[in-house]
């Protein structure tokens, strides 16, 4: 016996001294070059798996335009089915050279502070409370890349900001931001003090995480220590104001599906027809990693404020784009007052109070919302099920794709044109009996299934179980 157990012994200690490197380390599972390895190295907190976000414009919200007006309003968003709290910056705003008669909040003048306009420290402290006692979660905006004139960092730390040929401070380069100066991020000690800030309001506060304002504008490598050094804390979730893959690596969770945005608007108020949709969703699958978060939305405060509101750019075919950016991959976001109907653009730098009314977008968030938080298929990331295209007879004009998890399938069926549409899906491979959301009629597919589609009319069918 003893014999025989070195017989296979030896073999093995060959295998393992000829596998080491010349380190004379055993060669680990990733030193194979040919091996598939994740391109997202971070993890996401599990909170996030089926999580929907909602940007709160906490002075346009409410007449008082402060926190605890907000607070108010959570049981509402809660039963909507929103998960994440994103507040827009909660930050003292720079005095010297402010747009408006309130200013920017994105012209920072303390990162330590609390805009006296929403409320105290206290009081932010019990609303993050507040939202922690109903399931939910909160982030705050950071504005890393610039800061107010009058910040004390402009006085205490000149070599902190980017320069003019002169010496002068400056906007960020080739932007129109008159009412803030530039950061210089290949000081180490702004590298630091930045960090410490972010990790501040982490430890005092408890919030959850960030949406960082222009993050790719910042050095990547900053981003990934940022992150390292928050998630030694507690697990956060880190929201990037940019559209790129290398956030994704090792600092971002979610990054923005800008690019959606245009091609939706193409393809409604620009007559442009689906090409551009189609191409977005192809390079999502085939280009994107699939365990990183892409944020998908029909109005945020950058459009909200520059380009109109969502009626201006999607016209009829609105609540088409708000059904696919429901169900496309990816975590849908929902703008304040956009739930209410909101039909203008908001003032950006001046009291412009949202004005409340019921609507239907409400309901209509509410059972997309209710419908990603329990059926796999639509979990974010590699959480959720990959869009599969279902081919038919009118791919100019019909958005058409599945996707399916662990047993829990949908299939999302969308008009995209001002034009009536019998279509024929190629639907073989999704036989079965599947309740439409929204009306909650019965549909049964056995392949080669017809519909009847009014201009923008949308289907978002759920397999039965």
């Amino acid at each position: 016996m003893r014999y025989t157990i070195r017989a296979f012994a030896l073999p093995l200690l060959f295998s393992l001294f000829f596998s080491c490197n010349q380190t004379g380390k055993p060669k680990s599972y990733s030193d194979d070059p040919y091996t598939p390895k994740p391109y997202v190295e971070l993890k996401h907190p599990e909170w996030s798996k089926n999580a929907t976000i909602y940007e709160v414009n906490v002075r346009q919200y409410t007449p008082e335009g402060t926190f605890k007006a907000f607070e108010t309003h959570l049981p509402r968003l809660k039963e909507m089915g929103i998960d994440i709290i994103w507040l827009m910056p909660i930050h003292p705003i720079g005095i010297e050279k402010r747009k408006g008669s309130l200013g920017s909040y994105y012209s920072v003048k303390d990162y330590y502070g609390v805009n006296p306009e929403f409320g105290t420290m206290d009081d932010f402290k019990a609303l993050v409370d507040k939202i922690h006692s109903m399931g939910m979660y909160v982030i705050i905006d950071w504005v890393a890349n610039h800061s107010a004139w009058d910040n004390p960092l402009a006085t205490e730390h000149p070599e902190w900001y980017t320069k003019t040929r002169e010496g002068n401070f400056q906007p960020t380069p080739w932007y129109d931001w008159e009412d803030i100066i530039d950061f210089d991020f290949a000081q180490p000690g702004l590298r630091k003090y930045m960090t410490g800030a972010l990790k501040f309001w982490v430890q005092e506060a408890n919030i959850d995480g960030y949406r960082c304002d222009v993050a790719g504008f910042i050095p990547v490598d900053f981003w990934e220590n940022v992150r390292a050094e928050l998630d030694a804390i507690k697990p956060v979730f880190m929201l990037a104001e940019w559209e790129s893959r290398d956030l994704h690596k090792r600092a971002f969770d979610m990054t923005y599906a800008w690019s959606l945005w245009d091609h939706m608007r193409n393809a409604t108020t620009e007559h442009k027809g689906i090409g551009g949709l189609i191409t977005y969703m192809a390079h999502d699958v085939s280009s994107f990693p699939n365990s990183a978060y892409r944020m998908t939305f029909t109005d945020n405060h950058d459009k909200n404020s520059w380009e109109g509101n969502q009626y201006s750019n999607f016209g009829d075919g609105l609540q088409a784009a708000m059904a696919l950016a429901g169900t496309i991959n990816g975590m849908p976001l929902v703008y304040s007052g956009q739930e209410a109907g909101l039909n203008r653009s908001l003032a950006f730098f001046d009291k412009d109070s949202i004005q409340w009314k019921p609507h239907p977008f409400a309901a209509m968030y509410t059972k997309l919302f209710h419908l990603k938080h329990k059926n796999q298929a639509l979990w974010n990331g590699a959480w959720g099920g990959e869009m599969i295209r279902i081919y038919s007879d009118k791919m100019d004009q019909v958005v058409s794709f599945a996707r399916e998890k662990n047993g829990d399938r949908v299939l999302t069926v969308i008009n995209f044109s001002a034009r009536p549409a019998m279509v024929k899906l190629d639907s073989r491979y999704y036989a079965g009996a599947y309740t439409e959301l929204f009306s909650e009629k019965t549909f049964s597919l056995a392949g080669d299934d017809v519909f009847n589609l009014q201009p923008w009319e949308y289907l978002i069918l759920v397999l039965k179980k």
